[in-house]
């Protein structure tokens, strides 16, 4: 830490610690916590003379990691409600690729498939070697660990099914990331959201917190002030807050504060709403953070818009089957198994959007796909289709000789299993790309998660800048930091708001 790194960090401590001293439900200065003017002016006011309502487990957030909470909080009997500021449920998981890295599931895909070994070690290992061991391995172990049994539980519970396929992702090593059959994260929020509903937890829309109340630095949350339609109102917590928030990938100049190599021009495969909010709040009443640097671009998100569509995801899913990524100069530029933030990179790079991914029929059922996907992705140009390499490359407009020669090449690879360019790792379960239909997909980079976030601990509770835990207040999914490092491994985002969520709602119910 530099000189003027822990300068910041003991003014921001001492701040902190004498306005919340004074038994004001106060915050730190603006500048510092990248608060907005409305929200220091929030800061200055006294608490509550009354509640309007209070609830045993209070919920921001309707996501994955928001429903987990819900589901397991309510069924021990705790008045749980979940508070969400847009207009519909779901939030980034709605709409999220809709894969989940799991060693196992009930099915036991990856041995009926003869797919390879893999353990909660072997998924653990990889996780902190693909955030180049940023991560907390106690935090890791815990996502690895719960993965098979949060999965199984939406598909016993909710009625979650998922698609008789397995992909090998980049950053893994093993084939473990499932997709659900409706091919988004839908396919696992519809199942939450059944859980938590039949176990008496409420759901409210455009409700919007605008204030996280604490007395002082070792008191307990209060509750929350929210804000619906025009009318203000206070919440009371009886046992536990549970934040679920989500990240800031959509807060402009969150994000420029950050990590200023992330600009504005950068396209976001985000909702509207991933603009970071619970995260300033909660460091307003001391919570910790922790790597809100660390933003993670989607590599093959559509190029003009950032939208994660359903042709999105297969760039990310293909790879273990053969799958080539192909510069507009038709030749490959990168490992295609390696983790988002280099293939971010190797397409920047080049500078010139887009670049395609190219795949074969073949690859399509292997890699969790869906010929139904494919044959929508075509009506809408997403896809592009030809009966040979060189008619495709005719259709992309790249050099024909370029694409056919990388395309040979690299048959001749996944044959020898050895790939010179890139060192790719090759396994038999790779088809070269010799038997058409032929399919391209166009991608770019565009932000798409934030690592960093509020401090937790295994218990899913808050940490506070003196390394205490906040009473009253726990934390799950992208609204917190420490798990992912500097780099998220695809397909770990669900099972890490599951899992969590999971944790923080039953230990929140137990306040």
């Amino acid at each position: 830490m530099s000189q003027n790194e822990k300068s910041t960090t003991i003014k921001r401590r001492s701040v902190i610690k004498g306005i919340l001293g004074t038994g004001a439900a106060v915050t730190m200065a603006p500048l510092a916590l990248n608060l907005t003017a409305k929200d220091a002016q929030a800061a200055a006011r006294a608490l509550p003379q009354q509640w309007d309502e209070t609830v045993d487990v209070l919920i921001i957030g309707s996501g994955f990691a928001g429903l987990a909470a819900a589901a397991e909080a309510a069924a021990t009997g705790a008045k749980t409600v979940i508070l969400e500021k847009m207009p519909s449920y779901g939030g980034n998981s709605i709409i999220n690729g809709g894969v989940y890295a799991s060693w196992d599931d009930e099915l036991h895909l990856r041995e009926k498939l003869k797919l390879g070994e893999d353990s909660p070690a072997q998924h653990t290992q990889d996780t902190l070697k693909g955030g180049d061991f940023y991560g907390d391995p106690a935090l890791v172990k815990i996502l690895a660990d719960g993965a098979a049994d949060a999965l199984n539980w939406m598909m016993d519970k909710g009625g979650c099914t998922v698609r008789p396929a397995l992909t090998r992702a980049g950053g893994h090593t093993a084939y473990r990331t499932h997709t659900s059959t409706e091919g988004v994260g839908r396919g696992y929020t519809e199942p939450l959201r059944k859980i938590a509903l039949a176990q008496g937890a409420e759901i409210r829309l455009g409700v919007e917190v605008t204030w996280i109340w604490r007395e002082n630095a070792t008191g307990p949350v209060l509750g929350v002030e929210i804000k619906k339609g025009r009318r203000v109102s206070n919440i009371k917590v009886s046992r536990a807050l549970v934040l679920a928030s989500g990240g800031f990938s959509r807060d402009i100049k969150m994000r420029r504060e950050y990590n200023p190599s992330v600009v504005p021009e950068i396209n976001c495969t985000n909702h509207p709403g991933a603009t970071g909010e619970m995260i300033r709040y909660a460091q307003a009443i001391g919570a910790d953070t922790l790597q809100l640097c660390f933003i993670q671009l989607y590599p093959f998100a559509e190029p003009e818009t950032g939208v994660l569509d359903k042709p999105a995801v297969y760039p990310f899913n293909g790879v273990g089957y053969g799958l080539v990524y192909i510069s507009k100069e038709g030749k490959r530029f990168v490992n295609e198994l390696e983790r988002r933030d280099v293939c971010s990179q190797a397409q920047i790079n080049l500078g010139e959007k887009p670049t395609y991914s190219i795949f074969n029929e073949a690859m399509i059922v292997k890699m969790g796909g869906a010929q139904e996907d494919v044959d929508k992705g075509l009506e809408r140009g997403r896809f592009i289709k030809a009966d040979s390499i060189e008619e495709l490359a005719g259709k992309l407009k790249i050099p024909a000789a370029a694409l056919v020669k990388t395309v040979e090449e690299h048959n001749q690879y996944l044959k020898k299993g050895s790939d010179p360019d890139f060192n790719k790792p090759i396994t038999d379960k790779m088809i070269p790309l010799e038997k058409g239909p032929f399919y391209a997909v166009a991608q770019w980079p565009a932000v798409h998660h934030t690592m960093g976030g509020l401090r937790i601990n295994p218990s899913a509770q808050v940490i506070d800048i003196w390394g205490k835990v906040i009473p009253k207040l726990y934390a799950a999914g992208e609204v917190t930091g420490g798990i992912h490092g500097s780099n998220r491994l695809g397909s770990n985002a669900i099972p890490d708001c599951v899992v969590f969520g999971r944790i923080a709602g039953r230990n929140a119910a137990k306040v």
